[in-house]
Order: structure tokens, then C-alpha cells, then sequence
């Protein structure tokens, strides 16, 4: 066995060590035994993941003791660069967990389901038949659910978010069940090869992409299905938060592009509309959730909604144009939603890592009562910094030039001639630029708010004040982790060209490396080259700026002490916005979208009804979809117990009537 077999191997192996370990060592070598193994897991996924990207084949087949087909693991070039993905993510939160869960705290559990998630995802990826992705896919997600519930001893919250989880990941699954269900039965196999034989102009095919589409979607946060995200992310360990946002919510994403490009490509428009659809309201609702949100990780979980919503709608895009033979913008818009794939799983590990630093110093979430962590914090703060750039699609980070190729290839995909069927192309793109557009700026205000308050403000809690520096092991992966968002900013053409060798070889004409490092789409006329303009902005922009301080500097009269302070010397917290005060304007302006409950209580001096004593304004923006469709689902479920536990009276004469009568209506059903 060679090559992508025993890669594949070597992870089962490794990860069975890891769960050993965890097991039977003291919790004070839990972290130290059982994070290197970790690490080792996803060093070795990111070789297997490197050789399926080269092209090399093989694999490894799992027999199984039952009546059927053995399970067969053996990943195309998409899935080893969604393997290298998942693994990188897996490097930087195993050595991170190193650092933040160790000591008497290590809990068995904790540890024990790390590697086992860490490998699930990774099977999913490699996985060649529908019975070896469900399998993999359930061992992901029972893994991440215990990883949750590690913690529900501390925190009684977690019981509560754990439920909404599970009911709606095993949804997600039923979704995906159903889907591959109907292929199955079209094809008569259960293999990825045997399903791509089934017309995509069939309804089977028709209901098979739904069903896929909405299953994939539960999992990568998309609306309606992400009401699991705010709940579930603040409550799991920071580095367990960061591996199910930057790597976990990918593989809903990939489940979509087997879907779209492997399984059913070449489908009629509508699927490309629909996934549009989904993808542009996901990223709208996202980013104005997050805008609005005070709690630090709550605003990054419904970041990461928006994050995955823009690459729905790449990839809608693709399918819509590609419909239209409008192949180079179909391949750009492709190409960069597989980018922000990357992007995202760069940035928004950092930023949940940088967002357990600050919990792990202050034991404070809550924006309201941070700042001056800038000061305290330095090393946390420019590393979650740099990752903030990335994530509101500022030039020289990752995350612009995954927004950039995307907006490129709609611009260019609303200039379709030819037919007149291409008006549902030429009206859909442009309002995917401005749904683009639009989440770009409330993603800028949203760092800016998230950052500035925490980092730049003045302390508003003694948490806040009495901060100190995370440990040194903790440092590793929130460094790797920003310079991975710089470094894929500035080499946007190698890595572009990487990721067009993974799709397919008709996707490669249509990107080309130019300049330092930049990227060139020559089917539709563009180009960036990030390198070249840091290095014009070094060479021009920063003489200017030493230029004019020098000459202010040296023209400003000195002063010993300013005679007024004008405010600023004397300005206390209280002086200074809030994360409620600075996206007030915002939940004004979409208050039909985001329909915030105000509660204002007047409190009066004595029995005077003029003069107050105290007013108390209280402002709560929860989920519209949580609020407006599962709650009234969720009463309605529960007045049905209720009626049902009338029929449970403790009679065995009632209980052998109902045994009787469902076994009456068997016999008429298999009858007929």
C-alpha cells in the first residue's frame, strides 16, 4: 500500500493512538500525548490531501461484515484540496488546544473526540461511494457534538445549544440521505461514478439536487438552517469553534460542489438561480446579524454565515452561466468561490482563536464591557487584527481577492449575449453585485466595530483591565494563522492556479500567473497583482506619509501641558460607543429585517411624574427565523405531547387496544 492508502491508513492509526491516550493517561499528559497526536493526524491528511491534489490514485477499501459494498476512501483532486483545508485548520487548533486545554481542565472526552472529528472530516473528503461519505459524515458530526458537550458540567447552556445542534445536523443528514437516496435508485449504485450517469434534465435529478442542496446547506450555516450557529459556537471551546467555522462548515460546501460539478453538472438554470438565492440571502442576513451582535463570538458565528453564502452564490453563479455557455465567468466565479473557501479558512480560525485569547484573559465576551486590550493583549491584538483585514476583504489579505475575483466574474456574467433566455442571467448578476457590494460594507463595519471596541477602546470591565498575554503555546497558531491570511493575499496567482488544477483541466486555460504573483482571467480581461501594488505603495505612499509628519512634527508648537483637555484627557468609558450604541444606526435602518424588541423602563423621582430619576432602555435583536418559523413549530410539537400524554394512563387494557389496532392497520397496508 503506497501513497494515498497509507496516508489514509496512517491517520486511522494515529487517531486511534490519540483516543488511547486520552483515555488512560493522567489529565495533566492528556494535552501533552494526546496534541502532538492530533497534530500528526492532520499532517499527515494535509500529505494524503497534497498527493490526491497531483493527481496521484489509489485509496484504501474498508470490508465490512455485512451484506454490503466494502466502504472505499479515495479522494480526487477536489476532495485533497478540501483535505488540505480541513487538515491546515486541524494543525492550528490541535496545537492550540495544546496551549488552552491542558492541566486538570484536559478532560478525557475533550481529547478523546478530537482526532476522531479531525479524521471524520477528513474521510468525508476522501470518501468514493455514497455509503463511505454518510458513514464519515455521521462520525463528524457525533464527534463535534460530543466535542460540545465537554463542557456542559460548566456552563448550562450548552445542554440546550447541543439539541438545537444535533436536531438540525441530523435534519441536514436526512436531507442528504433522501438526496442520495434518489440517485440510487436512478443509477442502481451507490457509487459517485454510477450516479454522474443520471440525466440532470430529469425530475428525479430535479428533486435529488434539492434535497443535496438543502442538506449541504444545513451544514455550511446557510439560512434557514444556521439557527444552530449562534448557539452552538460561543458555547464550544475556542479551539473546537474555530475547527467547526473554519474547517467543519467547508465540507458542506464541498458536499455542494460534488454535487453541482461531480454528480449532476450541466443542470437546467433554475439550479443555479436557486443556489443563488440561497447564497445571497444567507450572506445578507449573516453579516446584518453580525453587524448588530455585541458578543464577540456570536458576531464571528454569523460572519462565518455570510462568509459561506458568498461562496453559495459562486457557485450558483458558476452553474447559471454556465448554462449560458458563458464558460470564463462560470470558471471565475467557480474559481473564487473555492477561494474564499481558503480565505475563509484562514482568517475565521484566527478569529475564533484570537476570540479565546481574549476569553481566556478577560473570561469576557461581551463587547460592552471589553477595550484596551490593544495594550494588554499586543500579540492577540495584531494577530486578530490582521484577521479582521481579511475578513472585511481589505487588498493584501486572502479574503480581498476571493471578493475581487468574485465580483469580477458576475460583472463580466452580466454582459452575456446571444439568446434571449440569458435576461434571467443578465437581471440575476447584477443583483448579486449589489448583494456583494452590500455585505463587503457591513462586514467593514462590523470589524471595524468588533476590533475598534475591543482592542482600541478603553476598559469598561476589571476583567478587561487586568488582562495579561495568553500563554506562549497559544501564540504558535494565532501567528501561523495571520500570516497564512497575508501570505495567500500576496500569492493570489499560485494559489488560483492550484485550485483550477483541482476542479478540472478546462478550468486551467482560464487563469494564468502573471507578475510576482498575481493572477490573470484572460476569458474575461482582468488582472491583480497584490505584490506589485504593495510594493508601489511602499515605494510612493510611505515617503509621502514620513514626509508630512516630519514636516508637522516640526512645525507643531511645543507645550508642556495642554491648558484644556478639551474632553480627551479626562474621557472616561462611558464617554465612548459601544458595540449596542455604534450598530444602532443599522438596526434602525433594517429594523423590518431584523425586527429588535425594545423594553424602556422610566423610573421617577418620589411621586413626580417630571422629574426621572433613572431611564433603563433594553434592546434585544434575536433570529427572525428562530422566532418566526421553528418557535412556532417547537409550540405547536409541544401541545401535541401534551395531548398525547393523555393516551399513556398506566392501563394495560388501553396499551394492548393500541397494539390491536396498529396491528390491524399493518395487515391493511401490506394488503394493498
Amino acid at each position: 500500500m503506497m501513497g494515498i492508502g497509507a496516508g489514509l491508513l496512517v491517520q486511522l492509526v494515529v487517531a486511534l493512538m490519540a483516543v488511547i491516550v486520552a483515555v488512560v493517561v493522567p489529565a495533566l499528559w492528556r494535552a501533552r500525548l494526546g496534541g502532538p497526536l492530533c497534530v500528526l493526524v492532520s499532517a499527515a491528511g494535509c500529505v494524503t490531501g497534497v498527493l490526491a491534489m497531483s493527481g496521484e490514485l489509489g485509496g484504501l477499501v474498508v470490508p465490512l461484515a455485512l451484506p454490503v459494498d466494502a466502504l472505499q476512501f479515495s479522494p480526487d483532486r477536489l476532495g485533497g484540496l478540501f483535505m488540505v483545508v480541513v487538515s491546515g485548520v486541524g494543525v492550528l487548533v490541535s496545537l492550540y488546544g495544546m496551549g488552552s486545554v491542558r492541566g486538570p481542565g484536559a478532560s478525557r472526552t475533550s481529547w478523546a473526540a478530537l482526532p476522531v472529528f479531525l479524521v471524520g472530516m477528513q474521510l468525508v473528503s476522501a470518501s468514493a461511494d455514497t455509503l463511505s461519505f454518510l458513514l464519515a459524515w455521521e462520525v463528524m458530526t457525533l464527534a463535534s457534538t460530543v466535542l460540545l458537550l465537554a463542557n456542559h458540567s460548566n456552563r448550562a447552556t450548552v445542554a440546550s445549544a447541543t439539541i438545537w445542534y444535533s436536531v438540525m445536523s441530523q435534519l441536514s443528514f436526512f436531507f442528504i440521505l433522501a438526496g442520495f437516496a434518489v440517485l440510487a435508485a436512478v443509477s442502481g449504485s451507490t457509487g459517485f461514478a454510477a450516479m454522474a450517469t443520471v440525466p440532470p434534465g430529469s425530475w428525479e435529478a430535479s428533486v435529488a439536487f434539492v434535497l443535496l442542496i438543502l442538506g449541504f446547506a444545513g451544514k455550511a450555516e446557510l439560512v434557514p438552517l444556521h439557527v444552530w450557529v449562534p448557539k452552538m459556537l460561543p458555547e464550544a471551546p475556542s479551539h473546537v469553534a474555530a475547527a467547526m467555522s473554519g474547517a467543519m462548515v467547508k465540507i458542506g460546501v464541498y458536499g455542494a460542489l460534488v454535487v453541482c460539478v461531480r454528480l449532476l453538472p450541466g443542470g437546467p438554470p433554475w439550479w443555479g438561480v436557486l443556489v443563488m438565492i440561497l447564497g445571497g440571502v444567507s450572506a445578507l442576513y449573516g453579516i446584518l446579524q453580525a453587524s448588530v451582535s455585541s458578543n464577540l463570538k456570536v458576531l464571528l458565528a454569523y460572519s462565518t454565515t455570510e462568509n459561506m453564502g458568498l461562496a453559495f452564490l459562486g457557485v450558483g453563479a458558476s452553474m447559471l452561466l454556465r448554462s449560458y455557455a458563458a464558460v470564463p465567468a462560470a470558471d471565475a466565479a467557480l474559481l473564487a468561490s473555492l477561494l474564499l473557501v481558503v480565505s475563509h479558512a484562514a482568517f475565521k480560525t484566527t478569529l475564533f482563536l484570537g476570540a479565546g485569547a481574549v476569553d481566556h484573559a478577560t473570561g469576557e465576551m461581551d463587547l460592552d464591557r471589553l477595550g484596551g486590550l490593544g495594550r494588554r493583549l499586543p500579540l492577540t491584538a495584531a494577530t486578530f487584527g490582521v484577521a479582521s483585514l481579511g475578513a472585511a476583504a481589505l487588498p493584501i489579505t486572502s479574503g480581498f481577492v476571493a471578493e475581487w475575483m468574485l465580483l469580477q466574474a458576475l460583472i463580466h456574467g452580466s454582459r452575456i449575449e446571444g439568446n434571449v433566455v440569458s435576461v434571467a442571467a443578465s437581471v440575476a448578476m447584477p443583483m448579486a453585485v449589489a448583494v456583494v457590494a452590500l455585505t463587503a460594507g457591513l462586514a467593514l463595519l462590523t470589524f471595524v466595530k468588533g476590533y475598534g471596541i475591543a482592542f482600541l477602546a478603553r476598559p469598561r470591565s476589571a476583567a478587561a483591565s487586568s488582562a495579561q498575554e495568553v500563554p506562549p503555546a497559544m501564540h504558535v497558531s494565532l501567528v501561523a494563522g495571520a500570516l497564512s491570511v497575508v501570505v495567500l493575499g500576496l500569492l493570489p496567482g499560485p494559489l488560483a492556479a492550484v485550485i483550477a488544477s483541482c476542479v478540472g483541466p478546462d478550468i486551467v486555460p482560464h487563469v494564468r500567473s502573471v507578475g510576482l504573483a498575481g493572477v490573470e482571467l484572460p476569458g474575461i480581461g482582468v488582472l491583480l497583482d497584490p505584490v506589485t501594488f504593495l510594493l508601489l505603495t511602499v515605494l510612493v505612499a510611505v515617503p509621502v506619509m514620513v514626509a508630512v509628519v516630519v514636516s508637522a512634527r516640526r512645525h507643531r508648537p511645543r507645550r508642556s501641558a495642554l491648558p484644556w483637555g478639551g474632553g480627551g484627557s479626562r474621557a472616561r468609558p462611558r464617554m465612548q460607543y459601544t458595540a449596542t450604541s455604534y450598530a444602532e444606526p443599522l438596526v434602525r435602518v433594517f429594523d423590518d429585517v431584523l425586527k429588535p424588541s425594545r423594553d424602556v423602563q422610566v423610573t421617577h423621582v418620589g411621586e413626580s411624574r417630571y422629574l426621572v430619576e433613572r431611564v433603563e432602555v433594553e434592546q434585544r435583536v434575536s433570529d427572525v427565523f428562530e422566532s418566526r418559523l421553528y418557535r412556532p413549530v417547537l409550540n405547536v410539537a409541544q401541545r401535541f405531547g401534551v395531548l398525547a400524554r393523555q393516551a399513556q394512563n398506566g392501563s394495560i387494557h388501553r396499551y394492548l387496544g393500541y397494539s390491536f389496532i396498529a396491528f390491524l392497520t399493518v395487515l391493511i397496508v401490506v394488503s394493498f
